[in-house]
C-alpha cells in the first residue's frame, strides 16, 4: 500500500469536505463473501448502500443496467427497504433483481409489481393479491417471510401452516429468515435455524422443489467460518461497506470522510477550545479547525474520543465537536491551510475504519456509515488502493 495520501485535487469542487468512495473496495468485498459464502448474494443497497450510493454501487458489483450487461460474477440480485428505493434503481436503468426485504402495506404492492421489485411477503390475503395482479398467467416472483425470533417481520415459525392454501396457489420462488444475533451467539442462530427448519417441513409439500432458501446476512456469514452458508443466497449488508468484520474477512475500505483545515492558531497552557470548554490546553498546543462537523455524520459524540489523520499521522479531535467544524491537536504533525484531513477511512499507511470511529464515539457502525452523505457529497473511485496521487 503507497503510503501517499489519496486526495482528490480538484480545489475548487472540494473545497469543504467531501466523501471518497473507493469502488474497487466494494467489489473486493464483494468477492471475499461470496467465496465465503458458497452462494450467490443478494447485495443489500438499502438507505442508499447504507450511505455511499446505490446506483454506482450497483454498477460497481456489474448489476445489469440499461447499458451495461450482466457479469459472471454478479450478485443473484439487490435488496431494498422501500419502493422509493426501488424507483431510484430503475429510473437510472437498473434491470438487475430487486427484493424489497421490508414489508409492503396491501395499496403498494401495484407499484412493486410495476417496479418488478418482488416483495417480501407473509400474509395469505396479500399473497393471494399479489398473485392476482394483473391476472398474469405465470405471477410475478415473491419471497416468502418467516420470522424466528426477530420479532421484526415476516409470519412466525410456528405459524406457517395456515398459509398453505395460499402458498398452493401462488407458490413464492424464495423463502428467507433473519437472524438477530449470529456473530454474537452462535446459540441464538442455532436456535432460529431449528425455527426455520420447522417451518419449512411443515411447508415442505406446497413450496417448490426450486424455492431460493435464503437466512445469512452479514453476521451470519461470518460465524460460519469456512463452512459455508446454507440454502441457495446470502444477503450481506454492513460488510459489503467494511462497516464490520473487516479483520475477520479481508476487507477493504470504502468510505473515505475528507474535509480542509480551514484554520489554524496557538493557544497557551489553559486556553479552552470550543463549546462548553470541556477541552483545557495542558500547555502550548497548535490547534487546526476541520470544516466538517455533526452536520456532515461527524458524531458529535465523537467530542474530546475522536482522532483524524493529518498527513499520515493520527490527531486527537478537542473539544466539542461542532455542527460545520472540529479542531483537533495538530502540535506533532507539520500542515497548513488547505491541507486535507481524512476523518474515516485511508490516509497513506493508516486507516481509521468504520467500526473504530463508531467505537469511539459510541454508536453502531450501521449508524455512523448512513449518516455521512447529510451534507457532504461523494465521489467515486475505480479503486482508490491503485491510485497514488500527491496532497493539493
Amino acid at each position: 500500500m503507497s503510503a501517499s495520501p489519496i486526495y482528490p485535487t480538484r480545489d475548487v469542487d472540494f473545497a469543504r469536505a467531501w466523501l471518497d468512495v473507493d469502488l474497487g473496495a466494494v467489489r473486493h468485498n464483494a468477492q471475499r463473501l461470496r467465496a465465503r459464502a458458497g452462494v450467490p448474494l443478494v447485495a443489500m443497497v438499502k438507505a442508499n448502500s447504507y450511505g455511499v450510493g446505490a446506483v454506482a454501487v450497483c454498477r460497481a458489483l456489474g448489476v445489469p443496467f440499461d447499458d451495461q450487461a450482466e457479469e459472471p460474477d454478479a450478485p443473484w440480485g439487490v435488496g431494498i427497504a422501500s419502493l422509493d428505493e426501488a424507483e431510484q434503481l430503475r429510473d437510472s436503468g437498473c434491470t438487475g433483481r430487486v427484493l424489497c426485504l421490508q414489508p409492503l402495506l396491501a395499496n403498494e404492492l401495484p407499484r412493486a409489481l410495476a417496479l418488478a421489485v418482488r416483495p417480501a411477503l407473509h400474509r395469505a390475503d396479500e399473497i393471494l393479491a399479489w398473485g392476482a395482479l394483473g391476472e398474469r398467467e405465470t405471477p410475478a416472483p415473491y419471497h416468502l417471510s418467516i420470522d424466528t425470533g426477530m420479532a421484526r417481520a415476516g409470519v412466525r415459525w410456528d405459524s406457517v401452516a395456515p398459509l398453505r392454501d395460499a402458498l398452493m396457489v401462488h407458490p413464492p420462488e424464495g423463502v428467507f429468515t433473519h437472524f438477530h444475533s449470529a456473530d454474537e451467539s452462535l446459540a441464538s442462530r442455532n436456535v432460529q435455524e431449528r425455527r426455520f427448519a420447522e417451518a419449512l417441513a411443515v411447508l415442505a409439500d406446497v413450496l417448490p422443489p426450486e424455492c431460493l432458501r435464503h437466512s445469512d446476512n452479514s453476521g451470519g456469514i461470518v460465524s460460519r467460518g469456512t463452512a459455508g452458508s446454507p440454502g441457495a443466497l446470502a444477503r450481506p449488508g454492513i460488510a459489503l461497506y467494511a462497516g464490520l468484520f473487516a479483520d475477520e474477512l479481508g476487507l477493504a475500505p470504502v468510505a473515505h470522510l475528507r474535509a480542509r483545515i480551514i484554520d489554524l492558531r496557538d493557544v497557551h497552557a489553559g486556553e479552552t477550545v470550543s463549546y462548553g470548554a470541556t477541552w483545557e490546553a495542558p500547555g502550548p498546543r497548535r490547534i487546526a479547525t476541520i470544516a466538517a462537523g455533526y452536520a456532515d455524520g461527524y458524531r458529535r459524540h465523537l467530542s474530546n474520543a475522536g482522532v483524524v489523520l493529518i498527513n499520515g499521522t493520527r490527531c486527537p479531535v478537542v473539544g466539542r465537536v461542532t455542527m460545520d467544524m472540529v479542531m483537533v491537536d495538530v502540535s506533532a504533525v507539520p500542515c497548513a491551510l488547505g491541507d486535507v484531513a481524512t476523518l474515516l477511512g485511508r490516509d497513506g499507511r493508516d486507516t481509521l475504519t468504520v467500526e473504530m470511529v463508531a467505537g469511539l464515539a459510541g454508536v453502531s457502525p450501521y449508524e455512523l456509515l448512513v449518516g455521512l452523505t447529510l451534507r457532504v457529497p461523494a465521489v467515486y473511485h475505480a479503486s482508490l488502493g491503485s491510485t497514488n496521487p500527491s496532497s493539493p
